[in-house]
């Protein structure tokens, strides 16, 4: 009898999962898309008149961690849309899916 890292009535797999191409290329497009929103909000911040406030460089410190913490969550939910459009773009630009080479293969049998 041999053991399979699936199980048949759950279809769960026991084994470690690996990302499919398409899932590390939306993965780096949100990384790209939150870069982005950090980059355009620290420019946003620098070109204001405000001066340094009241508590100066510590004040500069919490919106920057404001800022970050605002493009993650924008970026993870799909906000602007950016990450999603790169994903879209590069897809085409990827070989076929191992998984969908097996079908077809199996399919001409």
């Amino acid at each position: 009898m041999e053991i399979s890292p699936t199980t048949a009535a759950t279809g769960l797999s026991l084994g470690p999962k690996v990302a499919s191409e398409r899932e590390k290329l939306a993965g780096a497009a949100k990384q790209f898309e939150a870069i982005f929103l950090r980059q355009m909000l620290a420019s946003a911040r620098a070109a204001s008149l405000d001066s340094d406030g009241l508590f100066g460089q510590m004040d500069q410190t919490f919106v920057q961690m404001r800022d970050d913490r605002f493009a993650e969550i924008a970026s993870n939910t799909g906000m602007l849309g950016l990450a999603k459009q790169i994903e879209n773009h590069l897809a085409a630009l990827l070989p076929p899916e191992a998984g969908a080479k097996a079908a077809t293969a199996e399919g001409g049998k």
